[in-house]
């Protein structure tokens, strides 16, 4: 989906209490609401980041092709946002869930140490709130209003096979989880970061040679560590799920994540591992592995032939490409109904690439312009802390 900038609503530049100092613009107002340079600013700002993260190789020219479409997206997320009051859409519900599942990720006890955290980072925490709100309604009014209204034809979804089959043609690989049991008395096996089987690394040879016992553990320790690697494979074989095993017994950093350690290509493993491995289907247990980090069980989560798949195992991705394909043009066609339902006036020089020929063009009245005033104090109190 093309941006839509869910923006921090903050203020940099303040309207003027005395002589010198720098008055707030008004950019454009959206029926009750207003967008003021700052916020528009900040915005172009935000984009030139996320241009730099993703596109290194020729980011001015790409933030060039986008920079047109930032006052549309902040445009268009306003009328989203007045669309999920009209919809009675709070998100009350679905930000404590997100918050709180941050937390968990994060390994926190509580919501105000979530808040503490993020305080030091320097993060606002109502900003912060108030941007996950802001995503989680407009997020729930396009699929109310746009998405549920979509759907793909068995036509399409075979046409579209057909049409794309090169395109869907992949080498084979299999994706692996892994159970990793060290010897307790050794230092952490890798790097931060890292996957605590090395794909590359082949197993280690029985017996270790006399350089590489110098530096393994000693043999009870590699002999506990054995055992409880057999009994972990016993359980998994009686029926224990592989991933809730790996997030409980596992000392790989993977474990968090079920013992996860994404996909794998022909040539990408230690012939050893790749030969066992590629021999296997989709849901199957390797034994117990030795491994210069210890003992690891491997399970191959799927495993995919080189060719073009068949039909029904491309079709999730199929739907997901259709999907999107038809939801472009039919968000842009209800944000620019949403538009000409609006009262949207913009100052001089600044240009909604959204905007529609038939939008109503507001009268400034006296009246508009004291609760234009009246909006830019209350943002001005918020960042004062005032409200």
């Amino acid at each position: 989906m093309k941006r839509l900038s869910l923006i921090l609503i903050t203020l940099t530049c303040l309207p003027a209490l005395a002589a010198g100092q720098v008055v707030e613009e008004i950019i454009t107002r959206v029926n009750n609401q207003i967008i003021t340079r700052s916020e528009y600013e900040r915005s172009k700002d935000q984009l030139k980041e996320e241009v730099k993260q993703q596109s290194p190789k020729d980011p001015d020219k790409v933030y060039a092709d986008r920079e047109k479409d930032v006052l549309r997206d902040l445009v268009d997320q306003q009328l989203l946002l007045d669309k999920g009051k009209d919809l009675g859409i709070t998100g009350d519900t679905e930000i404590i869930k997100r918050l709180d599942q941050m937390r968990k990720d994060m390994k926190l006890d509580s919501l105000e140490a979530l808040e503490k955290e993020a305080t030091k980072q320097g993060v606002s925490w109502e900003d912060f709130k108030q941007n996950m709100r802001n995503q989680i309604i407009t997020q729930k009014v396009i699929g109310e209003e746009v998405s549920s209204h979509l759907s793909v034809s068995k036509e399409e979804e075979q046409k579209f096979y057909d049409e794309h089959k090169s395109e869907m043609e992949q080498p084979e690989y299999i994706r692996l989880s892994e159970i990793l049991v060290a010897p307790k008395t050794t230092a952490a096996p890798t790097a931060a970061g890292t996957p605590a089987t090395d794909p590359n690394a082949a197993p280690a040879a029985q017996p270790p040679s006399d350089d590489a016992a110098k530096q393994a553990v000693d043999a009870e320790a590699l002999k506990a560590a054995e055992a409880k690697a057999n009994d972990l494979l016993k359980q998994i074989r009686g029926g224990a799920a592989f991933e809730d095993t790996a997030k409980k017994y596992s000392d790989g950093p993977s474990a968090a994540d079920g013992g996860n350690l994404g996909t794998f290509e022909r040539g990408k493993l230690a012939k050893e591992l790749e030969d066992k491995t590629f021999a296997m289907k989709a849901g199957e247990v390797t034994d117990v592995i030795r491994t210069k980090q210890g003992y690891v069980i491997l399970k191959v989560v799927d495993h995919q032939m080189a060719g073009i798949p068949p039909f029904k195992d491309a079709l999730p991705k199929i739907q997901d490409a259709l999907y999107y394909q038809k939801l472009q043009p039919a968000l842009r066609a209800y944000l620019t109904k949403l538009r000409e339902d609006a009262y949207i006036k913009y100052a001089d020089g600044y240009i909604d690439s959204g905007k529609s020929p038939n939008q109503t063009q507001p009268v400034e009245t006296a009246a508009a312009k004291e609760s234009d005033a009246k909006k830019l104090a209350k943002k001005k109190h918020k960042k004062l802390g005032i409200l």
